[in-house]
């Protein structure tokens, strides 16, 4: 196998340690190569292709970091066609939340997600889909 380096801050080094001890992984590696795994298996469900999607996509981070909002705004932006809403909250005394309602294709939901959890110093990013013909009910034509 090989091996590779990847860097990454202390705190999260301990919490994936942690995991793998309480959750009876062999080791770090295990718990990094699952997660992988699931990552990239997250936008290859083939019941989402070719339909038309919602999605809702939760990001919070620490309101002082002022370049992730201003890339939450340069995202909505530039996906202006796939984002249908847009919210943004605070939440306690230093974190803001950025909520997008989203609608489009697997491949543009999974690429302005992929954008987003790439923007330095998010603290949390979440997201649901839905194909909308289950939502309402009726196949659109």
């Amino acid at each position: 196998m090989t091996v590779v380096s990847v860097s990454m801050p202390e705190e999260l080094l301990e919490r994936i340690d942690s995991f793998a001890e309480e959750h009876g992984y062999t080791g770090r590696s295990e718990v990094v190569r699952e997660a992988s795994r699931n990552l990239l298996g997250e936008f290859e469900d083939k019941r989402l292709e070719d339909r038309e999607l919602m999605a809702v996509v939760t990001v919070i981070f620490d309101y002082e970091t002022t370049s992730v909002e201003e890339r939450m705004m340069g995202l909505r932006h530039e996906y202006e066609g796939l984002v249908k809403s847009n919210f943004h909250n605070h939440v306690g005394n230093h974190y803001c939340m950025e909520l997008f309602v989203l609608e489009g294709q697997l491949t543009d939901i999974s690429t302005f997600v992929g954008k987003i959890r790439a923007t330095r110093d998010t603290l949390s990013v979440d997201y649901s889909v839905m194909p909308i013909d289950e939502f309402t009910g009726v196949a659109e034509e």
